[in-house]
């Protein structure tokens, strides 16, 4: 049985709430590792929505997040049927 590998979470990863919607913002690497970080948005029907591309350090991917937010509205990780990549 292959060993689970171990994540390290960013300070940054936690609950987001706007427009009374809220989101879990969850940015993570390979703990110990100094690899990219990979970024996905869990709503509160448990859809995942995770971006295609790594980023360098976890503030690019928070900002990231943010940006989508300002420019689509939280409202924007809810409306997709299908699974969402960005």
């Amino acid at each position: 049985m292959a060993k689970k590998e171990k994540l390290e979470h960013s300070e940054l990863a936690g609950e987001f709430t706007d427009d009374g919607i809220t989101v879990l913002v969850d940015i993570f690497r390979t703990a110990g590792s100094n690899e990219d970080w990979t970024m996905e948005v869990v709503t509160q029907g448990e859809d995942l929505i995770r971006w295609d591309e790594p980023f360098a350090t976890d503030r690019e991917a928070f900002d990231e997040f943010l940006a989508t937010v300002a420019r689509d509205g939280l409202r924007s990780f809810l409306e997709d049927d299908e699974p969402s990549v960005h």
